[in-house]
């Protein structure tokens, strides 16, 4: 299980829902997946901040998906609980905190509430199996888990991703990862900033 924690390289989600939401929220759906989410930090941490960001009906459409290929029991005691001990959670910001987490009785930890739960479906899955866990996704991302493969392994994974992404979709990645030339042609960056994408229309 790889370390994470919430609001993790908060730059980049921001610039995300500053960018590509706008531009899909006006779909009938707005499908995220969330490539290599650990422990459920960084799709929770997504979620919220989308939240923020859209009234009651626009967040409804919203649909995440994150998976990751860890195979121990935390994956279900920990993220589909959306339960996380008081060490994990005190960082968040004191007014995200308040909103959306509620302390469980008994238990020195708190979860977030149904809202952002049922944003949020989970499964195992390894990526370098190349098969997509669905078509038509609006954004993908991507971080903290392409620096783990080898070039090549990273371009077929990208290749992936583009298949998987609807015209006009984004994809982000990890700040320390550059676009393969071999699929620059692909993509458009989005902001000079960070590693953000939006696949070209054709």
């Amino acid at each position: 299980m790889a370390f994470t924690y919430f609001f993790r390289d908060l730059h980049t989600l921001e610039l995300i829902c500053d960018h590509a939401i706008p531009d899909l929220r006006s779909k009938a759906e707005l499908k995220i997946w969330d490539a290599g989410c650990a422990m459920g930090p960084e799709p929770y941490t997504l979620a919220m901040l989308l939240r923020d960001r859209m009234d009651q009906l626009d967040f409804e459409k919203v649909k995440i998906q994150a998976t990751d290929i860890d195979g121990s029991d935390l994956f279900d005691k920990i993220i589909l609980a959306a339960e996380y001990p008081r060490e994990q959670v005190q960082r968040i910001p004191a007014e995200i905190f308040e909103k959306y987490f509620i302390k469980v009785e008994k238990r020195d930890s708190y979860q977030l509430t149904a809202e952002i739960r049922g944003a949020v479906t989970f499964q195992k899955h390894d990526l370098l199996t190349l098969n997509n866990i669905g078509k038509d996704f609006g954004l993908i991302l991507c971080k903290n888990v392409l620096l783990h493969f080898n070039e090549q392994e990273r371009i077929n994974v990208i290749r992936m991703f583009d298949e998987a992404l609807t015209e006009g979709g984004y994809l982000a990645m990890e700040q320390t990862q550059k676009l393969p030339a071999e699929l620059e042609h692909k993509f458009e960056p989005v902001v000079s900033n960070a590693r953000i994408y939006r696949k070209r229309r054709h």
